[in-house]
Order: C-alpha cells, then sequence, then structure tokens
C-alpha cells in the first residue's frame, strides 16, 4: 500500500507537472501573440507617423516650391511692368520725335518709302504763254553723273513754256557730259569747264540768262510736278513779291522719302539767325537780283544761299512761304551739305550771324530765339497732316 500511495502520489505529481507546462506553454504563446500584437502596432504607428512626417515633409516642399514659384512670379510682374513702362516711354519718345519733335534741320525722319505726291502744286490750266514770266533756271554741276539726268528730267518735264534752263558743270569727267550732250536740244544751253566752285559756277551760269524770274536747282535736287507753272502763276498775279519758296521734301539716293520740312509763314526776323529755307524751292525776280548785287558770294562754300536771302532783305524783298511741296532734297553720301555743314558752314554761319547781329551769340541764344519760329512751324506740321487725313489735297 505504501508504494501504491508513493506511485499515484508520483502520477499526480507528474500530472500536475503536465498541467503547469501546457498552460505555461499556452501563457507564453499568448505572450509571443501579444509581443506580435504590439510590435505590429508599433510598425503601424511607425508607419503613420513615417508617412506622417513624410507628407509634412513634402508639403513643406511644396510651400517652399509655392513661394519660391510665387517670387518668380512676382519678379516677371515686375519686370514686365518695367517693361511696359519702357515700351510707353518708347511709345512716347517715338511719338515726340515723329509728331512734336521740330523737323526743320532734320535731315531723316523716318525709314525710307515712295515718294507721296501730296500737297503738291494745284495743277493749272495752260493758258496763253505769254501770260506766264520767263523762268531762268541754273543747275551748277560737278561729279554728279548718278543724279544730274534725274535732276534734270525734273525740270524739263514740268512742260513750262517760257523755261530758260542752263547747266554749268565744272569739268567733270564721270559722264555728266555725256548725259548733257544728251539733254541739248532741249536745254538753253550747257558749259563744262572748270570753275573755282559752286558759288562761281552760279554766276557764270546766270550770266548767260536772261529770264525775269530766277532759280538755281543743284545737280543733286528735284523739282517737283507742277512747281514752275504754279510759281510763273503766283508771280504773274502777285507783282508786289520778289521771292518766293515753299516746303521741302528729303529723299535718299533712290528718290525714296524719308522726310518733309513744312515751313511756317515767312519771318524777316529769323533769318538774322538761322535759314531754313529751302534752296531747291527757291525762286525770285531778276530786279530784286540786280538790286541786291546781281552775284552770288563766291567767298561762300556753304552758305551762298543764306546770304543772298539776308542781301535780298536788306534790299527791301517781299518774301513769301508758299503753301506746297515744291522741291526735293537729296541726302546722300557724297552731299556737299552733309560732308561740309561741321568744317566749314558753321564758321560761314556764324559769320552771317556777326555780320548781322553786330556780335557773336551763343548756340543757346539762338534756339531761344527760334523759338516762336519752332512753334510755328510744329503747328503748320500739325495742321497740314491733319489736312492730309481728311483727305484734302
Amino acid at each position: 500500500m505504501g508504494v501504491l500511495k508513493e506511485e499515484v502520489g508520483e502520477g499526480v505529481l507528474l500530472g500536475d507537472i503536465s498541467r503547469r507546462l501546457d498552460l505555461l506553454e499556452q501563457s507564453n504563446a499568448n505572450i509571443i501573440r501579444m509581443l506580435a500584437e504590439i510590435r505590429t502596432e508599433r510598425g503601424n504607428r511607425s508607419a503613420r507617423l513615417y508617412s506622417e512626417c513624410q507628407c509634412n515633409t513634402q508639403v513643406s516642399i511644396l510651400q517652399e516650391v509655392c513661394d519660391a514659384r510665387l517670387r518668380v512670379i512676382e519678379e516677371q510682374q515686375a519686370a514686365l511692368s518695367a517693361f511696359g513702362l519702357k515700351r510707353k516711354g518708347r511709345s512716347l519718345m517715338s511719338w515726340w520725335n515723329h509728331h512734336a519733335k521740330p523737323k526743320l534741320g532734320r535731315l531723316q525722319h523716318h525709314q525710307p518709302f515712295p515718294l507721296h505726291t501730296w500737297a503738291l502744286p494745284p495743277k493749272l490750266a495752260r493758258n496763253d504763254a505769254t501770260c506766264r514770266p520767263r523762268i531762268s533756271i541754273v543747275t551748277p554741276s560737278f561729279g554728279q553723273a548718278p543724279f544730274i539726268a534725274r535732276t534734270i528730267e525734273s525740270v524739263l518735264s514740268q512742260d513750262y513754256p517760257q523755261l530758260e534752263y542752263f547747266i554749268q558743270d565744272g569739268g567733270s569727267s564721270d559722264g555728266t557730259v555725256e548725259i548733257l550732250e544728251r539733254y541739248s536740244e532741249r536745254l538753253a544751253g550747257w558749259a563744262s569747264v572748270p570753275d573755282s566752285g559752286q558759288s562761281h559756277a552760279i554766276n557764270l551760269g546766270f550770266a548767260r540768262t536772261s529770264g525775269e524770274i530766277m532759280a538755281w536747282l543743284n545737280s543733286d535736287d528735284l523739282l517737283l510736278p507742277g512747281t514752275l507753272a504754279y510759281v510763273g502763276d503766283y508771280f504773274a498775279h502777285n507783282p508786289g513779291v520778289d521771292v518766293v519758296y515753299g516746303h521741302r521734301i528729303l529723299i535718299d539716293e533712290q528718290d525714296m522719302e524719308i522726310g518733309r520740312w513744312i515751313l511756317p509763314p515767312h519771318s524777316d526776323d529769323v533769318l538774322s539767325w538761322a535759314d531754313f529755307i529751302p534752296q531747291e524751292t527757291l525762286f525770285w525776280r531778276r530786279a530784286i537780283w540786280d538790286k541786291a548785287g546781281g552775284r552770288v558770294d563766291e567767298s561762300f562754300r556753304f552758305a551762298m544761299d543764306w546770304d543772298l536771302l539776308l542781301r535780298f532783305r536788306d534790299a527791301g524783298a517781299r518774301m513769301v512761304r508758299l503753301p506746297f511741296f515744291l522741291g526735293a532734297f537729296r541726302i546722300h553720301d557724297a552731299q556737299k551739305t552733309s560732308a561740309a555743314i561741321n568744317s566749314i558752314g558753321i564758321g560761314e554761319m556764324d559769320r552771317l550771324r556777326e555780320r548781322h547781329l553786330g556780335r557773336r551769340v551763343s548756340r543757346d541764344e539762338i534756339r531761344r530765339a527760334l523759338v516762336p519760329y519752332m512753334l510755328s512751324h510744329l503747328a503748320h506740321d500739325v495742321i497740314l497732316r491733319v489736312r492730309r487725313r481728311m483727305g484734302f489735297s
């Protein structure tokens, strides 16, 4: 019995141990499961935290990008605004240069375009030739073969019945003589001999003429259509007028228009300060020519026409600016006016001012003296251009 009790006691003990081991394994499994759940939860939390961090980082980056782009946009807007102001400034400057800035004295106003025919002299009926005065024109020339044929055509094509046209060439060897020979039958005469300059050539030419009305036309300039008929008719109907001139068109080497000088009514006082009278549009009576000395002053190489106008004024001439474009003044590289104005012309102009004003004057004083004339020029320029836009020729 004692052995049996011992065996039974050992069995009970082993069974209890076994149960305890099962419970321990179950408990361990639960612990492992709980640990796994904890790890999973921690992983999920870590993932959420990581995701949130990534999201926050992305938001931060996007915010920085947006801020940067906004700054760029603001800078671009500021630049565009400044560019707009510059463009407006350039537009205003362009408008001022084209419309409000005085054009007198400037030799190019715009890019070349075909010559327009507005504000030319009106066509007149062909009356009896004896009703119109004889007009003598002299063209002084030297080395102008590229242009002289066009100058001659602009005069002869006027078909003025009382025309005396003489060409005085200075002995050119560039083909000018051959051109003159082609036109010889339609000219009053021509000569090609050496001279001492343009003024000398003009005097030689006028000595061979006898017309009541006189003018000279340089060998690179043009008369515009209808000029001679209109000028002859004006002198015939206005016996008290001694000198007339008109507006000027500026042309290039290809006869393309590059500007226009629209002049205000004549002012004797302005002549003491500056000469804006277009020489190629200038006509005068032989009577005032004789009264003013009957010659061009050959000591002038550039300002001989201004000197002549001042002598006309001092001789009591009545001068009138006609309201039409009468001539075209050519601008080209070999032109004497362009090349000589700085080296010779300024000195000659100062000489004339000192002679007639009695003293030397500064450039600022000249500009101030010309302000009223320039304002009148601007007003007449605008009026004539508005009339053209409204359809008035």
